[in-house]
């Protein structure tokens, strides 16, 4: 089966949105097999991941192989008309390898060496782990290539989720081997690295080692190409394990991202060539002060991994996760909302980690599609309902999301700009990222989340925030689209850096400068929870510079702190676009203002279909387009109702929409719209 990624994930189905789950048959007995797959397709779920973590099972001694189980539950499940993503099964080592390879074992920056018996007990760069693992996967890929229900391939899970970084000898061996590759010689790592400082200066490779803790700040150059290489040998696994799945079967071959709040040693933007099909992992985040729309931006960031296409939501939580401090469930109507959200902004699948909730294991206290109180049971009722839902969106399948903004995001720059000697401790790459993205998610505006470098031709406004680190053709790219007539909006500690880590001279923000026609000679951070107060009436925080513009207007300027008369907001007409600069972190209210100015002044199209009761409310209004058909997507994270404006058909419901439909607190509503009335007035 040929399955190129730009295909989506329709034909892992054959039309509709996909209802997935992990399931793990391993721990269960034979007669629950039977119950569960005759539940599966009562529920009727489509996809079933399962051999994720199976290695123990299919290899309990080196060499020696038991299909026994894995054989019947494929039939099984096929028997049932589920198609399956099967897992190769290399994960997690069985617990021989460690014991007969104790090398394999991933050491930390400290220096010690991690026990077995949590995940991914291995490390990465190891030769021993690379050759096993993948005598496993021919295994798996020559008995079970062909089998009729195999629809995808699951390389691994969560690569590099517990061990994308091992600072041990043979890691610092691939290093240097990665090195050598990059730089040739040992004078250019030392002039890319800047090791003339502090007397660091390398005479030979043997020297170059891995980024271990030291008794001061490490080298920020050798930090910065150790994740580049740490990313690189992770996607190498993916990579060895593809090339042996696509030489034994047809099926896509996939592997689950994690586009999530945490999760930054894997620069997703270099592995898109590797996979046919775009997977994300996604748990709502109670850490975060704004977890609903950080759950939004992971959607728009993968599905800019996926081109825009739509993409696979491979796990995701039915209720509590078990890893953060507190476990909060769903509260009412959340599944749906949750899984509808993903749906809106690109996902053709919803998959959930797991079918049934286990009974043992570091999990068991898991959210599952089945919970440990079975059918009779809220969570239950819920997966019912949202698969019924799920299903009255078939049409939906392969339509693309509108989108009139992109949002440059950069792993590279979130590595460099989060090291250990930046200006100010109480700032960081990500949260700059989350606040650009709540300001335009609370003025309803839809985002493309894009990498640097990327063609932005079709966009009214480019939002950048934050990136530290940026490449000659990247800052041309943004300089090319601003110049031809786009309008873009660059925040604070951007353009500062080289891809070497190197300052660019001449006064910040660097790079950017001619574009935003402003000059900084100073940096000027200040304490968390000192208050910054600007002369628009609006308020900042943590961040400030001594700003002079050379071009540019001053729009916004400082009325107190260590910036005090200097700008905040600048404007400079360049070419026939326009280029913006945020000086400084302005709260919420003041930066969804910023926002409010910049995509009226852009013509940005905004969600204002749904106006009554939508004041102080969070209500996210998404489109897709195929063609001439347009879907919206109205999702009401709010306590109360609010209403929809428009004409068409409401998917969910089946209720026509003849200028109005309520939308209850806490809801979804899909609307097929219906084409324009002629002479309607637009909203």
């Amino acid at each position: 089966m040929s399955f190129p990624r730009t295909r989506g994930t329709a034909a892992l189905t054959g039309g509709g949105i996909v209802l997935g789950c992990d399931y793990n048959p391993e721990q269960w007995d034979r007669d629950t097999w039977q119950e569960d797959a005759a539940l599966m397709a009562e529920a009727g779920v489509d996809l079933v991941a399962i051999n994720i973590f199976g290695w123990s099972r299919l290899e309990p001694r080196p060499g020696e192989y038991d299909w026994t189980d894995l054989d019947e539950v494929l039939d099984l499940l096929h028997s049932h008309g589920i198609r399956v993503n099967l897992g190769t099964g290399t994960a997690s080592p069985p617990p021989w390898l460690s014991t007969l390879h104790p090398e394999t074992l991933p050491v930390t920056a400290d220096g010690t060496r991690r026990f077995p018996g949590g995940r991914q007990g291995y490390c990465p760069s190891s030769p021993v782990f690379r050759e096993l693992s993948l005598r496993l996967v021919e295994q798996v890929a020559t008995r079970y290539g062909n089998h009729p229900a195999v629809a995808l391939w699951h390389v691994s899970n969560e690569l590099g989720c517990h061990n994308a970084l091992c600072w041990c000898d043979v890691s610092a061996d691939a290093f240097r081997a990665w090195l050598r590759e990059r730089y040739t010689t040992i004078d250019a790592l030392n002039a890319a690295w800047g090791t003339s400082f502090w007397s660091q200066r390398y005479a030979s490779w043997d020297e170059v080692g891995t980024p271990r803790a030291t008794i001061s700040f490490r080298n920020p150059g050798q930090t910065l190409d150790f994740h580049r290489f740490s990313s690189d040998t992770a996607r190498e696994q993916l990579r060895a394990e593809s090339a042996v799945l696509r030489r034994l079967s047809s099926a896509p071959v996939t592997t689950n991202f994690m586009v999530t709040a945490h999760i930054r040693n894997l620069d997703y933007w270099t592995w898109l060539d590797d996979v046919d099909v775009v997977a994300n992992d996604h748990y709502l985040d109670h850490r975060l002060a704004d977890p609903v729309s950080e759950r939004a931006l992971a959607a728009d960031l993968t599905r800019g991994l996926a081109g825009g296409d739509p993409w696979l939501l491979m796990e995701t939580a039915p209720g509590a996760v078990n890893w953060q401090p507190v476990n909060l469930a769903h509260e009412a109507g959340g599944l749906t909302r949750a899984a509808l959200t993903h749906v809106a902004r690109g996902a053709d699948g919803i998959c959930f980690f797991q079918w049934r909730a286990s009974r043992q294991g570091s999990e068991k206290f898991h959210s599952a599609m089945l919970p440990h109180a079975g059918t009779d049971s809220e969570g239950w009722r819920q997966i019912l309902t949202l698969s019924a839902d799920l299903d009255s969106l078939e049409e939906v399948v392969g339509s693309r999301v509108d989108a009139d903004v992109a949002l440059v995001f950069s792993w590279e720059s979130w590595w460099a700009a989060d090291g250990e000697t930046r200006p100010s401790q109480a700032t960081d790459y990500l949260t700059q990222v989350h606040d650009a993205y709540r300001a335009l998610y609370d003025e309803g505006v839809s985002v493309d989340v894009v990498a640097p470098g990327a063609d932005l031709s079709g966009y009214r406004l480019v939002v950048v925030p934050g990136l530290y680190l940026v490449r000659d053709a990247h800052a041309e790219a943004l300089e090319d689209y601003v110049r031809r007539g786009g309008h873009a909006l660059v925040t604070w500690f951007s353009g500062i850096v080289d891809e070497d880590d190197r300052v660019r001279l001449g006064g910040y923000p660097g790079a950017f400068r001619d574009l935003l026609g402003v000059r900084s000679d100073e940096m000027r951070p200040v304490s968390p929870g000192q208050k910054l107060h600007l002369s628009d009436g609006g308020a900042a925080r943590l961040w400030s510079e001594n700003v002079r513009t050379t071009t540019a207007t001053a729009v916004v300027t400082h009325l107190d702190g260590p910036a005090a008369g200097g700008p905040a907001l600048t404007r400079n007409t360049h070419g026939d676009g326009v280029a913006w600069y945020l000086a400084t972190a302005p709260d919420d209210a003041t930066y969804r203002g910023v926002v409010r100015r910049l995509v009226a002044e852009a013509g940005v199209a905004r969600a204002t279909d749904v106006l009554d009761g939508a004041d102080g409310a969070r209500v996210e209004v998404v489109h897709r387009t195929r063609g001439d058909h347009r879907w919206t997507f109205v999702v009401n994270h709010g306590a109360e109702a609010v209403t929809y404006r428009g004409h068409g058909l409401e998917l969910l419901t089946h209720e026509p929409v003849d200028g109005e439909l309520t939308v209850p607190a806490g809801a979804v509503r899909v609307v097929r719209v219906a084409p324009r009335r002629e002479n309607e007035e637009d909203r």
